[in-house]
């Protein structure tokens, strides 16, 4: 069930993408009055599932989910229509148009794409507002992962600064100004100042663990009773709500992850534990279960520490919502640069790596997080220069307002069937990493 609620998220986000990002380039050449022949949903090759037309566009729905086309009269594109081309140029056709036309066309399904991300990112802060916990707020610190211990971090540090950015709370950005810092600033024991010099190309090494689940970081949780169990350890020994377990069988367990460490060493035993209640400290013996449990569910992180919210109306979302389009914009090619390395290339996924970051259970805030975010990165990756993306037509018609010259059909016939060779060999590499990915590590 939770392999099936990913799958449909994944192609309802991709849906939406692709379905906006050719609107786009629909409504700009509508715009400027050049027919459009073919509006389609995935693409359709041998067969197609649905289709009907209106006027003179047919609409359809393809069965191959890697993308989507809007087709126009006297263009070179995906369908490489030569008959067409080497007809008389018609009025309403792309080719006749004047250059600035034709690239504004192009453009229009990146810009809807952010126009998208923009718009998404507006409406979840002005439904749900921004609330985050402040790395200072969380007394307890991070815990984080075996490598980020190797690299200097101790469990429990509470970051300050990477470089000289203030670090506020945990989030993408926050992470990645951490990865990519060259001195990351922590506070440790609560009272130490410390600066941790980071790794070269420490990136790479999170990127490793993050594709094997590991976070580099997160809240370290207190254990702070919320309820109890009847029959089990913990209320028998007289525990109730608030009360926080600070130290199991003499060892300081000031998050879950030591509380719970401790427990599974001592399953079937009673043992001496610490806490504090109205501010004072006392100590019980508890009894502990084969399972390594003694009854207790755990407050919310969010209710025991003070957390910071945001509210937003109408007009202050939209803003923001810009500066959030925007900054995961920036954060996302700033990390293009890695791709360039062999380091990079292994860490590049496909579908299956797209799919993955959709959660197991259906979160409407989640979904529309991070459907903004792939419209972000849909939106840059059309717009690099390589042919057969919406990039290779915007630098051929760069070339042409410059020099005034228009390139050869043949050229532009030419560059298409190579950009789309090189498309087809890197989704499969980029697919052929997750396959890799899934059966072998």
């Amino acid at each position: 069930m939770e392999i099936a609620i990913k799958v449909i998220q994944f192609f309802m986000s991709l849906s939406l993408l692709v379905a906006i990002h050719e609107f786009g380039h629909f409504i700009m050449a509508r715009i400027f009055k050049i027919r459009v022949e073919k509006f389609y949903i995935f693409f359709n090759p041998w067969f197609t599932p649905y289709k009907k037309k209106i006027g003179e566009t047919e609409y359809g729905v393809g069965w191959l989910p890697l993308g989507g086309y809007v087709s126009l009269s006297g263009m070179i594109d995906e369908s490489m229509d030569k008959e067409q081309m080497a007809q008389p140029e018609q009025p309403w056709e792309f080719r006749a148009k004047p250059a600035y036309q034709r690239l504004l066309i192009m453009v229009g399904g990146v810009l809807f794409n952010f126009i998208l991300a923009i718009a998404i990112y507006a409406g979840i802060v002005y439904t749900w507002g921004e609330q985050y916990l402040p790395y200072r707020n969380a007394t307890a610190g991070m815990m984080y992962s075996e490598t980020a211990h190797k690299a200097g971090f101790q469990d429990g540090d509470i970051p300050l600064y990477a470089d000289d950015k203030e670090l506020d709370y945990l989030s993408g950005e926050s992470v990645m100004d951490i990865v990519e810092a060259k001195e990351v600033k922590v506070l440790r024991n609560q009272q130490d100042t410390v600066t941790i010099s980071m790794p070269e190309n420490f990136i790479f090494a999170a990127n490793k663990d993050a594709e094997d689940g590991q976070l580099l970081m997160a809240y370290r949780l207190p254990v702070v009773v919320y309820d109890t169990q009847n029959g089990m350890g913990a209320i028998k020994a007289g525990l109730k709500r608030g009360d926080q377990i600070v130290g199991v069988n003499n060892v300081n367990t000031p998050s879950y992850d030591l509380f719970k460490a401790e427990l599974d060493a001592n399953k079937d035993k009673t043992i001496p534990v610490k806490y504090i209640r109205d501010g004072k400290e006392y100590t019980s013996d508890i009894e502990i279960d084969g399972g390594g449990k003694i009854g207790i569910t755990l407050t919310p992180i969010n209710d025991i520490y003070e957390t910071k919210t945001i509210d937003y109306n109408l007009w202050q979302s939209i803003p923001r919502g810009v500066e959030m389009g925007v900054e995961k914009l920036t954060s996302y090619v700033s990390q293009m640069k890695y791709v360039f390395t062999s380091e990079g290339a292994k860490s590049l996924g496909g579908f299956g790596a797209l799919g993955s970051i959709f959660p197991e259970t259906w979160n409407w805030a989640n979904f529309w997080s991070i459907t903004a975010f792939l419209s972000v990165i849909l939106a840059f990756m059309n717009i690099l220069p390589i042919p057969a993306l919406d990039g290779g037509h915007v630098l051929f018609l760069l070339v042409e307002m410059i020099t005034r010259r228009k390139p050869s059909e043949k050229f532009l016939e030419y560059a298409q069937m190579a950009g789309m060779v090189f498309l087809l060999l890197l989704m499969v590499y980029a697919n052929g990493n997750d396959i890799y990915r899934f059966f072998f590590k």
